[in-house]
């Protein structure tokens, strides 16, 4: 069976290459364009095959051919998934009444961070084991480890946290579309919470557009700070932008000066600091986005002088400890169910890594 992967622009994005969203948005290899240009009906905008080179505009469709019936794949596992970039406006409902997937088309609103992703035939045996904090009809909330992607892309087609989910219902026989409701880092532990129908992921998704979600961060990073006994937290404002010398790092933009700059706003507060001076300085800080910007935390924190530790991309080039990765986790998220309007909240406990990097911190 051929395999496809369909992607839709942002209404938001600006026009360029049908290559360069290839790359960005689905993760694909400069290798894997040119494989795919010589296969059966190669790639495609709205319809039509075009050239890599032709320029796709906000609101079109590429779609491209990964695999083919006489290809023996053994790492393109995944048949397809879509990132949807469409906006569709709508009440939220704190109405506990039923709805199907058949009768939710209205509310299938979604960003760029809201991926619906078809099971594979297989996943990958090398997967750690999921880890399910709370499961009902409409929702999943999972606690992802460190060094799992969330969404399969490029070279991980087979091994993303999206794989482990759709394995998951697999094995109930519970057919099931996974829909995350935003994303985290590759490197970044913590709560991550997926849809199980179309109206809960369009309810959940204009949660977070709206403020309604709250995700708190745990994050441990370079630097004595002084820490805030009475829970105060402060703001970083300094919108972000893509680095123009290296598409995949994010960097500060002062007063939007940078193209492609978008606002974003932390809040931080310190909960705990070694003593100023001492041999090794690190903080403690416990985080929380107004904003959804990629890499906002690591990005952030760094341009005030405190980058986390364990991040190979925005931290100190040289950590004093010894990590499996950057120190920065979703500890807790709050939400209203998308079908009865009770606010829920789950706490995902930090890493085995993290926590004794903690019980290292001096002071």
């Amino acid at each position: 069976m051929n395999r496809y992967l369909t992607i839709h622009i942002p209404e938001t994005a600006a026009p360029a290459p049908v290559s360069h969203f290839l790359r960005t948005q689905a993760g694909l290899t400069k290798k894997q364009i040119s494989q795919a240009k010589f296969r059966p009906s190669g790639v495609q905008k709205n319809g039509q095959q075009c050239r890599v080179t032709e320029t796709a505009y906000p609101g079109d469709q590429i779609t491209v051919c990964l695999e083919t019936d006489d290809v023996d794949s053994l790492h393109l596992e995944s048949s397809s998934f879509t990132i949807s970039s469409d906006s569709h406006s709508f009440p939220l409902s704190t109405d506990s009444g039923s709805y199907s997937d058949s009768t939710a088309s209205e509310f299938a609103g979604s960003d760029a961070n809201s991926h619906i992703y078809h099971s594979p035939s297989t996943t990958s045996q090398l997967l750690p084991e999921l880890e399910i904090l709370y499961e009902d009809q409409d929702i999943l909330a999972v606690n992802k480890p460190a060094g799992l992607v969330t969404h399969p892309s490029g070279s991980h087609y087979s091994d993303s946290l999206s794989n482990q989910v759709a394995a998951y219902f697999r094995s109930k026989d519970e057919p099931t579309k996974v829909r995350s409701i935003g994303r985290l880092d590759k490197e970044t532990s913590g709560i991550l919470l997926f849809a199980r129908n179309q109206t809960a992921a369009a309810r959940l998704q204009k949660q977070r557009e709206n403020g309604i979600s709250e995700k708190t961060y745990l994050a441990a990073v370079s630097g004595s700070m002084l820490e805030d006994t009475d829970g105060t937290f402060h703001a970083i404002t300094t919108p972000l932008a893509p680095d123009p010398d290296n598409r995949l790092k994010m960097v500060i933009s002062p007063g939007s000066s940078l193209p492609g700059s978008k606002p974003a706003v932390t809040l931080y507060s310190v909960l705990k600091s070694t003593a100023p001076g001492s041999r090794i300085s690190a903080s403690l800080v416990m985080l929380r986005l107004k904003t959804g910007r990629t890499h906002q935390i690591r990005v952030h924190m760094a341009s005030i002088g405190h980058p986390l530790l364990g991040d190979a991309v925005y931290g100190p080039a040289k950590c004093p400890y010894k990590l499996q990765g950057q120190t920065l986790h979703a500890g807790i998220l709050g939400f209203v169910h998308p079908r009865t309007g009770e606010y829920m909240e789950f706490s995902a406990p930090l890493p085995e890594y993290f926590e004794e990097l903690l019980r290292k911190l001096p002071g």
